[in-house]
């Protein structure tokens, strides 16, 4: 079975980020995006999928969150894709409901090659530690674009909008983690009547 690790950066004038991925880790992480709520949600998507995540993000927050955030999605989202090489033998679905007290997230992936993104949240910006809730959204549409991967999330229940993001990521995590995981009966195939999945 191939090693599925990458690294990667992005330096553009709006954002100097670098990243190191292991799909088949133990979710171990070393995150600094240079904003806490963010750094914690990332660290729920690795240690609940697995996958470990060493990130350092630097951005002109003198703007915003909005190209550090946007950014942290898209890189983390080619590192994913080009650590998954040809896909072969993936289950390449996954869903997970993931509760958190009174908030519960559903979310739906497939990794069929098609970045796509159906996000149905309700979420604020209150108790989010200075993130605006919009980029929340924007992140989850720039990471699935950029992993090539159909996402669907839904907020069936939350007040809090901390657990509300906090149930968001660990269902994605959960679903990731199945999807990615490798299934023995085809460990040598392509999981697509195409034949591919990269091209």
């Amino acid at each position: 079975m191939q090693k599925r690790k990458t690294e990667l950066s992005r330096n553009t004038n709006e954002t100097q980020i670098s990243i190191k991925l292991d799909v088949d880790g133990t979710g171990k992480q070393n995150i600094t995006t240079g904003n806490g709520m963010m750094d914690h949600l990332l660290a729920q998507l690795s240690r609940h999928s697995l996958i470990d995540m060493d990130i350092i993000a630097k951005g002109d927050i003198q703007t915003g969150w909005h190209h550090t955030i946007e950014d942290l999605g898209i890189i983390l989202g080619k590192a994913l894709n080009e650590a998954l090489g040809d896909h072969k033998g993936i289950n390449r679905m996954g869903h997970a409901f993931v509760p958190l007290d009174e908030s519960l997230a559903f979310t739906a992936v497939d990794f069929s090659g098609r970045g796509y993104s159906v996000l149905d949240i309700k979420i604020s910006d209150s108790d989010l530690g200075g993130l605006p809730a919009d980029m929340i959204r924007h992140f989850l549409e720039s990471f699935a674009r950029e992993g090539k991967f159909n996402l669907h999330v839904k907020l069936i229940s939350g007040q809090n909008n901390h657990h509300i993001a906090e149930s968001i990521f660990k269902s994605l995590a959960k679903s990731i983690r199945f999807a990615l995981t490798t299934d023995e009966r085809q460990k040598d195939t392509i999981p697509s009547t195409k034949g591919t999945i990269s091209d």
